[in-house]
C-alpha cells in the first residue's frame, strides 16, 4: 500500500485482547473445572433401579466431511452447527473438495457454483453480488466464521473448508443487508491430528500457485494448524495479473472438553492488475443506417478475452488482516455458549482505466458510430481514471448460545445471543496537481494493440482523506425451533438491531443517524421420515441508508428499506443417504426501496420503490454410485420485475415500472461430475451456463447467453501424491461474467493448469 495511507490492524489488539480478558475473568468467577468435563449427576431408572450411562461432552464437527465428499449434511451458517434439514431455507454449500476439483482460488470463482449468483462489474472485487435480483449489500452481506467481512479485497479460497450460500432474507440472524441472501466463508481449523500437506500448481498465462497447510497435534485436546499461499500470474485469463500471498495460523486448545479456546491470525496481501472491462459494442446491419432499435443492440467485442487494454500503470492491491479469539463453554452435551472476538485491518487502492470507444478513424469521435461491421485493430480506445482508495478498521464481538431441552410434551432447540459491530471507515481522494495535469493524462490505445504498456506515474497524484463514516451496530436474537410431533417442527426467530452511523466530510460536514428496528423468521418443517424434510419459511431483511458507508442530504434522513423472503422447499435424500436433493419455490419483495425525489427540494429519498422476483431452485450432491459423484445447482428466475421505479422513469428504461431486474438471467447454474475410472485414474468434467440477463440500471440491451466447458484428468501414484490436470473453457468461448452500464468484463479464456499434491 502507498506510504500516504495511514494506520496499521495491530492498534486494533489491544482493545480486542481487554474484551477477551473480560470474558475470561467472568468464566473464572464460576467454579474450577476439570480438564476432562465430569460427567452430569447420574439418573437412575425408576423401574429397575439400574444406573444410566454417563453422557460426557464429545467433540464436534471434527470430520471435515467436505474434504473427501461434494455432498455436506450440515451448516454453521445459521450461527451454530445445524444439520441442513433442519433448516427452513435454501442453502448452498461448496465443499473443500468441490473447490480443490476444479481448481477454484478465489471466492468470486466459488461462487459461480452456486446457481443464481451474478456480478456487478464496477469497482473490483465481489463488491456487489446479486442473487435473486437484488444486491447482496457491499458491507453487509459477505461472513468468515459467521463474522461480518467487509467487501472490498479479492478472497481467496486457500484457507476455506467450505463456502456457504443462505438463500433469501436473514436479517433474523445477521442484522443489516442480507436481502437476497448470505455468503459465509468457513476457515479450517486445527484439528487434533498430524496431517500436512503441500500443493503446487502451474498454468498457462505464466500461472504458479503454491499452498502448504500443516496441522499439528500438540496434545491430547490441542492443535496447531497454518496455511500458506502463494500465486502469481502475468494473466489470468481475463486480462488481469495476480500477485498475492496469504497465511493463516490458529492455535486450538480444549477441543472437545468443556471449555474450548481459539487464537488465530490471518492475513492475504493482493498486488494485482486491474481490469476494469471492455464497452459493448453496438449492432447495425451492414450497409445500413442505423435506428432506435438497432442502436439498442449490443454485442461482445470479439477479441481474446486475455488481451488488456488498460494502462501499465493501472493496478488494484488490497489487504485484508485480522485476529480471532473465541472461547465456547459447554454446560453439557446439548447446551454451549461461544464468544468470538474478531479485529481486523483492510485496505484497498485501486487504480483503474474505463475503457471506452473514441471513434473509427476517419470519423468523428463519437462511440456511436462503432458497429460490429466497422470495428477493426484501428479503432481508437480512450482510457479513462477510475480511482478507489480506502481503509477500513474493524472490530467484531458476538456471543451465540445454543440448547436443547423438553418442555410441555414439546423438544426445543434454542439458539440466542448478541452481536457488536464498530466500523471506522476512510474514502481517499487521489488528485491531479494542475503541475501534473499531462503527465497524468492516459494515452489512448487501439484494438489491435493490446498491452501497449502505455501508462502514467501514479505517485504523480496527492491523496487526502475525502470523507470518513462510523458505524456501530448492536444486535440481539433469539430463535426456537421446536418439534411439535415426530414429523413436525417450527422455527420462531426474532431480532432487534440499532444502527448509528456518523459521516464526516472536510472541510465541515457532518450527518449522522440512527436506526432501530426488529427481524422476523418463522419456518414450518414436515419430516415424514430420515430421508425427506419438506419447509416453508418466511423471513424479512433490511438496508440502512448507510450500506455503502456514506450520507448525503437526503439518505441521512432516509429510513431502512425492507424486504420480505417467502419461500416453499424440500431436501430429500436416497434411501442409502448418498444423494441430497434440495429444492425450492421462492418469492422475494423489497416493499420500500429508496428513490431520489425529482423535487430539488425534498430533504429524504422517498421509499417509493418496489420490486419483487419469483422462482426456482435445484441443488443435488453426492455419490450416484461409489465410483460416480456429482453437483449440480440450477435456479431459474421468470420473474424478476421492478413494480415502481424511480419518480420520473419510463417503463422500458432505467428503473422504469415493468422492467426486468437487471443482473438476473432467467437460467443460471453449474454441473459437476467425476467418475473413478481404477483406483488410480479420475476424470470428470462440467458445464457452466446463464441466460442472457442486463447490466444494471437496464439499459435496454443484454449480455448474451452462454455455455462453458470444464475438463479434469486426475493420477493418483499414491494415497499420499496425485496429479491433476484442469481444463477451463475448453471451446475457448467469449462471455460476458460482470455486467456494468458501460461496460463489462469478459469470462476466462482457456486456461490449462497443472496440479501436484502431496501429503506427509
Amino acid at each position: 500500500m502507498p506510504a500516504a495511507l495511514p494506520g496499521h490492524g495491530v492498534a486494533l489488539l489491544p482493545a480486542a485482547a481487554l474484551m477477551l480478558s473480560m470474558s475470561m475473568n467472568a468464566w473464572a468467577q464460576t467454579p474450577t473445572v476439570p480438564t476432562q468435563p465430569p460427567a452430569p449427576a447420574m439418573a437412575t431408572n425408576s423401574t429397575d433401579g439400574k444406573t444410566l450411562k454417563a453422557v460426557t461432552v464429545k467433540e464436534k464437527a471434527e470430520v471435515a466431511e467436505g474434504k473427501d465428499t461434494l455432498r455436506a449434511t450440515t451448516t454453521s451458517i445459521g450461527k451454530g452447527n445445524q444439520n441442513l434439514r433442519d433448516v427452513p431455507q435454501s442453502v448452498t454449500i461448496i465443499t473443500e473438495k468441490l473447490i480443490t476439483d476444479r481448481n477454484i482460488d478465489t471466492l468470486k470463482e466459488a461462487l459461480h457454483s452456486a446457481a443464481g449468483v451474478t456480478f456487478l462489474a464496477a469497482e473490483g472485487g465481489e463488491e456487489d453480488i446479486r442473487l435473486r435480483g437484488f444486491s447482496l449489500a457491499a458491507t453487509g452481506d459477505i461472513f468468515v466464521d459467521g463474522i461480518r467481512d467487509p467487501a472490498f479485497y479479492d478472497r481467496d479460497t486457500f484457507n476455506n473448508d467450505r463456502i456457504e450460500l443462505l438463500r433469501g432474507s436473514a436479517s433474523m440472524l445477521f442484522g443489516r443487508g442480507s436481502t437476497g441472501g448470505v455468503v459465509n466463508q468457513v476457515n479450517k481449523l486445527p484439528r487434533p491430528v498430524d496431517d500436512k500437506s503441500v500443493s503446487l500448481t502451474i498454468g498457462n498465462h505464466n500461472y504458479g500457485r503454491v499452498v502448504g497447510d500443516i496441522n499439528a497435534q500438540t496434545g491430547e485436546s490441542s492443535a496447531f494448524r497454518i496455511t500458506l499461499m502463494g500465486t502469481q500470474a502475468d494473466n489470468n485469463g481475463s486480462g488481469s495479473s495476480v500477485r498475492k500471498t496469504g497465511v493463516a495460523a490458529a492455535f486450538r486448545w480444549g477441543i472437545g472438553e468443556r471449555d474450548e479456546f481459539l487464537v488465530g491470525v490471518y492475513a492475504v496481501d493482493n498486488e494485482n492488475g486491474m481490469n476494469y472491462g471492455i464497452p459493448w459494442l453496438r449492432v447495425r446491419p451492414a450497409g445500413t443506417v442505423a435506428t432506435a432499435a438497432e442502436l439498442a443492440q449490443t454485442t461482445l467485442v470479439n477479441v481474446d478475452p486475455s488481451r488488456y487494454y488498460g494502462a501499465s500503470s493501472d493496478y488494484n492491491h488490497g489487504s485484508a488482516d485480522y485476529a480471532t479469539f473465541s472461547h465456547t463453554h459447554r454446560f453439557n452435551a446439548d447446551t454451549e455458549l461461544k464468544t468470538v472476538i474478531r479485529p481486523g485491518h483492510y485496505n484497498r487502492d485501486q487504480r483503474a482505466s474505463a475503457i471506452r470507444f473514441a471513434g473509427i478513424t476517419g470519423t468523428p469521435a463519437n462511440p456511436a458510430a462503432v458497429f460490429t461491421d466497422n470495428i477493426n485493430n484501428a479503432t481508437v480506445l480512450t482510457r479513462g481514471t477510475n480511482n478507489k482508495i480506502q481503509q477500513m478498521d474493524t472490530l467484531y464481538a458476538q456471543s451465540d448460545f445454543s440448547t436443547k431441552f423438553a418442555a410441555f410434551g414439546m423438544k426445543n432447540s434454542v439458539l440466542a445471543g448478541v452481536d457488536f459491530a464498530n466500523e471506522r471507515f476512510k474514502n481517499y481522494n487521489a488528485a491531479t496537481p494542475t503541475s501534473a495535469t499531462a503527465a497524468l493524462t492516459k494515452p489512448r490505445t487501439r484494438i489491435g494493440t493490446p498491452d501497449d504498456e502505455t501508462g502514467v506515474d501514479e505517485t504523480l497524484r496527492v491523496l487526502s482523506v475525502g470523507r470518513s463514516f462510523k458505524a456501530e451496530a448492536f444486535g440481539i436474537y433469539a430463535q426456537d425451533l421446536i418439534e411439535l410431533a415426530p414429523a413436525w417442527k417450527i422455527l420462531l426467530g426474532l431480532r432487534h438491531d440499532n444502527f448509528k452511523g456518523r459521516y464526516w466530510q472536510p472541510p465541515a460536514i457532518v450527518r449522522e443517524r440512527s436506526d432501530s428496528l426488529w427481524s422476523k423468521r418463522f419456518g414450518l418443517l414436515f419430516q415424514p421420515s430420515a430421508t425427506q424434510s419438506y419447509h416453508f419459511s418466511y423471513g424479512t431483511s433490511f438496508n440502512t441508508s448507510g450500506d455503502t458507508y456514506q450520507y448525503d442530504n437526503q439518505t441521512v434522513n432516509t429510513p431502512p428499506e425492507g424486504s420480505i423472503n417467502y419461500e416453499l422447499g424440500g431436501k430429500i435424500d436416497t434411501a442409502d443417504k448418498q444423494v441430497t436433493t434440495r429444492f425450492a419455490f421462492f418469492y422475494s419483495i423489497k416493499n420500500n426501496e429508496r428513490n431520489r425525489d425529482p423535487d430539488s427540494a425534498a430533504v429524504a429519498n422517498l421509499l417509493s420503490g418496489k420490486r419483487h422476483s419469483a422462482g426456482f431452485e435445484l441443488d443435488m450432491t453426492g455419490r450416484i454410485t461409489q465410483n460416480w459423484e456429482i453437483y449440480g445447482s440450477y435456479a431459474f428466475t421468470p420473474i424478476a420485475k421492478i413494480d415502481i421505479g424511480a419518480p420520473g422513469s419510463i417503463p422500458g428504461v432505467a428503473e422504469g415500472a415493468g422492467t426486468r431486474s437487471s443482473l438476473t438471467p432467467k437460467h443460471s447454474g453449474t454441473v459437476w461430475s467425476t467418475y473413478q475410472v481404477t483406483p488410480k485414474i479420475r476424470v470428470g468434467g462440467g458445464l457452466n451456463f446463464r441466460s442472457e440477463q442486463t447490466p444494471n440500471r437496464n439499459p435496454g440491451w443484454s449480455a448474451p447467453s452462454f455455455i462453458t466447458g470444464d475438463l479434469l484428468a486426475e493420477y493418483a501414484y499414491s494415497d499420499d501424491y496425485k496429479f491433476k490436470l484442469n481444463v477451463s473453457n475448453v471451446t475457448n468461448k467469449l462471455y460476458a461474467d460482470a455486467l456494468y452500464t458501460g461496460h463489462y468484463i469478459p469470462g476466462a479464456g482457456r486456461v490449462y493448469q497443472l496440479n501436484f499434491t502431496a501429503k506427509f
